[in-house]
């Protein structure tokens, strides 16, 4: 299974103002449209129950995984949304049962931290956006592991906007 994980992130390594920040508000079109056609491609992405809320709907052709503590109450739509309360280790297995070869991990930096601190994250997708809040949502939990990266790629995006690819070195 191939773990991809795809974060905005402000110049100063923010991915967000605040817990409830919705990243739609100042990442740019071609971040959007970059993680619209990846998550399309790859068919699976996996977040966290804030993240899935600042969404708040079904992101078409993908099956969403919603990671939280409390799956029961809320409402699946199995293939479209699903919640769980599993490990990430059983995701993917679950995942690759049902003929997934790879997953998104969307966010936010709880589900980030889950999946790096288990060295499961195969390759990183993060596009650093021209602005700096001082302050908000780091990447990942502070404490977490440290996680090597080996540079694949950058890519511009428009006139201010780049996207680093990442292989994560085991």
């Amino acid at each position: 299974m191939n773990v991809v994980l795809i974060a905005a992130m402000t110049a100063d390594g923010r991915i967000a103002r605040s817990e409830s920040d919705l990243s739609l508000d100042w990442t740019s079109a071609e971040d959007r449209r970059f993680f619209v056609e990846k998550s399309r491609e790859i068919g699976a992405l996996i977040m966290g129950r804030k993240t899935w809320e600042t969404i708040g709907k079904p992101l078409p052709g993908r099956l969403t995984l919603v990671m939280t503590g409390q799956p029961q109450g809320q409402t699946s739509v199995p293939g479209v949304v699903e919640f769980t309360d599993k490990e990430p280790e059983r995701i993917l297995q679950e995942l690759s049962e049902r003929g997934y070869d790879a997953v998104v991990i969307a966010g936010g930096a709880s589900v980030y931290s889950e999946f790096l601190d288990r060295q499961l994250v195969d390759e990183v997708y993060i596009t650093m956006e021209p602005l700096m809040f001082s302050q908000g949502v780091s990447l990942t939990r502070a404490g977490g592991l440290p996680v090597s990266l080996a540079l694949r790629e950058v890519s511009r995006l428009g006139t201010d906007t780049v996207r680093l690819h990442y292989r994560v070195l085991k």
